[in-house]
């Protein structure tokens, strides 16, 4: 029997990958798809970070409101630096013992009520890959995370199969137009 919820949960997963896919001939915002991540990973919109390589350095994209916070140079130390410049993705679920800079944490994000809950909680736990192009051209970087004053409460861990579908979800959103140095937001 529980077999088949998971064989349920991976063809549901496989259904939102190919929707994901199926979304570059639209030319969606960065809004549609970060609401997209946040369905297929299964956290709050305030979770989703994506962020694009511009003139050597990480600037968001998505979630809007952190679009003028700021950019973070690919030579500093923050998670998403590390994960553009290693090419190399990232799962933590000890991440608020790791020392890492709380800034964006702080920033509010939403009216949405579901969410403005969740917003300046601190990250508990976090997943960061690489967005890079089939020639492997890093072009930015797509960050999950699970927030609360604890871990516990902050939902289940990530796993392996979590990070697996986040690095599936990053080359389908690698092909996005709004990934392009430079387009239009």
């Amino acid at each position: 029997m529980a077999n088949t919820g998971s064989q349920a949960a991976a063809k549901a997963a496989k259904t939102e990958m190919a929707e994901l896919e199926s979304m570059i001939s639209q030319s969606p915002t960065s809004e549609k798809v970060g609401l997209k991540l946040a369905r297929i990973l299964d956290v709050h919109r305030s979770e989703i970070a994506v962020l694009r390589l511009e003139k050597g350095s990480l600037r968001f994209i998505f979630p809007v409101e952190l679009r003028s916070a700021g950019v973070l140079p690919l030579s500093g130390s923050a998670v998403a630096a590390r994960t553009a410049a290693t090419r190399t993705p990232l799962m933590s679920n000890a991440f608020m013992r790791v020392r890492h800079a709380s800034l964006f944490e702080a920033v509010k994000l939403s009216t949405a009520e579901e969410d403005r809950s969740m917003e300046q909680l601190p990250i508990q736990k976090i997943m960061s890959v690489p967005v890079a192009s089939k020639e492997g051209v890093v072009c930015g970087v797509i960050q999950v995370s699970r927030k609360g004053l604890d871990a516990k409460v902050s939902g289940p861990d990530f796993t392996t199969d979590d990070l697996k579908k986040l690095e599936q979800a990053a080359e389908i959103v690698s092909r996005m137009p709004f990934m392009r140095e430079g387009a239009e937001l």
